[in-house]
């Protein structure tokens, strides 16, 4: 219980050092993390049901040849295509947008050194080092958040790219 206290205090001490921007870096982390979670759930365990679903109403079919066959093939694939790329320009928003968000903190940070500057000149040191850090925070903090979401995004849109193609290669057409 300590250790989570001693952590809290750590969390909180960082965010008072760099600013209330990254309060706005944390929400767009958690959501870009929340919503890889719930793709990743999709992508391993939803889709697979939906696949096996499309192909075995494929199978049944009579008809696999005809020109109204291949549509009905198409339209279940986009179909499915559409759910597994749902939310996934969204996470690559967030990805982007999260560097963007540091450098906001970059510049709220210079900002409030400018106005110690403007107020007790450039003979204050520590009020300075205090608006350099609230500046340089938030930027490093943007960039570990983009690092962690540009892997796992783009390992979970390889994932999405696998899975259609799968799809689309068990859907034989003849």
């Amino acid at each position: 219980m300590l250790y989570l206290i001693e952590l809290w205090e750590s969390v909180r001490d960082f965010i008072a050092t760099g600013g209330d921007v990254l309060y706005i870096v944390a929400a767009a982390l958690f959501l870009m993390w929340l919503l890889m979670i719930e793709r990743y759930w999709f992508v391993s365990s939803v889709f697979p049901k939906m696949m096996k679903q499309i192909i075995n109403d494929w199978e049944s079919r009579k008809d696999t040849t005809s020109w109204y066959a291949h549509r009905i093939r198409e339209a279940w694939i986009s179909q499915a295509s559409d759910k597994l790329s749902e939310r996934m320009l969204l996470i690559k928003t967030l990805v982007a947008m999260c560097p963007l968000i540091g450098l906001l903190g970059t510049v709220t940070g210079m900002i409030s050194v400018f106005e110690v500057m403007a107020v007790q000149g450039t003979g204050n040191p520590r009020l300075m080092a205090g608006g350099i850090s609230m500046a340089t925070i938030p930027t490093m903090a943007g960039m570990v958040a983009a690092l962690s979401g540009v892997f796992f995004s783009s390992r979970l849109e390889a994932k999405v790219k696998i899975s259609k193609e799968r799809l689309v290669d068990s859907l034989p057409h003849h």
